[in-house]
């Protein structure tokens, strides 16, 4: 023991001395190396298709997340690096809290991209940082422009396991830039999406939150199994074309558990444009989406088309909200488009104040150019709406098909649409379509006959779960060092 005495200044000297050994016995070799080198250990953990044996950050790099620093060349670098380690277990970047000004950049196969929750990528108002590609193949020219297009904010081609994820970290586009001149008719090219992979398998998109994209949002293109799950999408609902997740020409998808809010179909399937789409040939097929909520008054929860022309087969979508939106599941189609819309499959869906419930049309004209094909008529059949609840509607279904090639096989049954105060006098419209409806409210059109209540389960919903749905998760840790 040692004697103090009764010195005040000795026992607040003692009390120092004794409060610094223990924080450097607390800390360890280990911590006070973090220490005198200015670094943060982060512990974090998540669920993910793969797990990575490496791990660093975007301050590793040289990244400053002050919102004014441009980044995209530490993230370039980040990526270049760490894709050294894609076949020694693959590897992580992450990002922590604070605002992360980039441009567009490119991931690279077995990693992952991992935001912090108070992580903002924060997109790029300098157009220099937004390298020009091709029209996708299957669209032959870009949406906006006849050119070319931005490239997405994160890009990625011929990848195979990738993960976007983090704490719900965001990805903001900063959008209004873009409409504008968009608006103003300013743009030689199309505008940047934010998250895009092309000719990719085993991709993962979860738990971020994507806010103001300058158009769509998700645009997975030309690949296979996908799995996108508790992301956010906010947009103002009167921006332009800010789609939430188009999965396009895609195999084996499921989108789950996610809430959009947007200026256009939260959920938009599509494979391409007329005779671009024809000629490209890959359909978007074995799709699931469920849990999903939409909010978009001037669009649908989810849509089929209209760029279809790869056609569009097996589409599994149940427990749907939709709030204020102007469908529940919208087709759209033309001649032109060739292609197909068949075996879709509806059930559980709680929709509160639409315009329409049901809406199919074979009259959306907007074509790529003069060069299409009239007589390429889509076939649109098989499908299948059951146990659908919605309420402060205006018109409970519009169904329009072709002239000459009518939609068939339409199945609806056990719903229950409630009428606004003032909704259509007429509350269905049916033109050229064939099919069977049971124990629906209000009464269908006469092309949709009431096949009584012993069928309101006709509607089919497959039983089989498809591949995708196997996929197993498996729960990832680590720790990483920052500045």
């Amino acid at each position: 023991m040692v004697w103090l005495g009764k010195n005040p200044m000795r026992i607040k000297v003692a009390s120092i001395a004794i409060a610094l050994v223990l924080v450097a016995f607390a800390l360890g070799p280990r911590g006070a190396e973090g220490r005198k080198k200015g670094k943060v250990v982060k512990s974090f953990e998540y669920t993910a298709i793969s797990c990575r044996g490496h791990s660093a950050s975007i301050t590793d790099f040289g990244g400053v997340g002050d919102g004014k620093t441009s980044n995209t060349k530490a993230f370039k670098d980040a990526v270049d690096n760490l894709s050294k380690f894609a076949s020694k277990g693959g590897a992580q970047l992450y990002v922590p809290a604070g605002k992360w000004l980039t441009g567009s950049f490119s991931l690279t196969s077995h990693f992952t991209l991992f935001l912090h929750k108070d992580a903002v990528l924060l997109a790029s108002q300098d157009m220099n940082e937004w390298p020009v590609l091709k029209p996708l193949p299957s669209y032959g020219r870009g949406r906006d422009a006849a050119g070319g297009r931005f490239t997405s904010l994160i890009f990625g081609t011929n990848l195979t396991d990738v993960v976007i994820t983090g704490a719900n970290g965001t990805i903001d586009g900063q959008g209004s830039f873009w409409w504008q001149k968009f608006h103003n008719g300013k743009l030689k090219y199309t505008r940047p999406y934010l998250i895009e992979f092309m000719y990719s398998d085993n991709i993962q998109i979860s738990n971020v939150t994507l806010v103001n994209s300058p158009s769509w949002n998700v645009h997975p293109v030309y690949s296979s199994n996908i799995l996108i799950q508790g992301i956010t999408i906010i947009a103002p609902v009167k921006s332009p074309n800010t789609d939430g997740i188009n999965p396009d020409s895609c195999t084996n998808v499921r989108i789950e558990d996610s809430y959009i809010v947007s200026g256009d179909d939260c959920i938009a399937v599509k494979s391409g444009w007329d005779e671009y789409g024809i000629s490209f040939g890959m359909p978007t097929k074995h799709l699931v989406i469920r849990r999903l909520t939409c909010i978009s008054p001037y669009s649908a929860a989810i849509a089929l088309g209209s760029e279809m022309s790869g056609g569009i087969q097996d589409v599994r979508a149940e427990d749907i909200t939709a709030i204020q939106t102007e469908s529940g599941v919208r087709i759209k189609t033309a001649r032109g488009r060739g292609g197909f819309v068949k075996d879709i499959y509806v059930k559980r869906m709680s929709l509160h104040t639409m315009k329409w419930v049901f809406w199919m049309t074979g009259n959306y004209k907007q074509h790529p150019d003069n060069h299409y094909d009239p007589n390429a008529l889509p076939v649109i059949q098989g499908i299948n709406y059951r146990d659908i609840v919605a309420d402060n509607v205006s018109m409970a279904a519009r169904l329009e098909g072709i002239e000459g090639d009518p939609f068939t096989q339409i199945c609806i049954s056990n719903v229950t649409i409630g009428m606004a105060a003032k909704a259509k006098k007429v509350p269905w419209t049916c033109t050229d379509v064939e099919g069977i409806t049971s124990g629906v409210s209000p009464r269908p059109c006469d092309l949709l006959p009431d096949q009584g209540p012993e069928k309101i389960t006709a509607c089919d919903f497959p039983a089989e779960p498809l591949s995708i749905d196997k996929v197993v998760l498996k729960r990832c840790s680590y720790r990483v060092k920052h500045k």
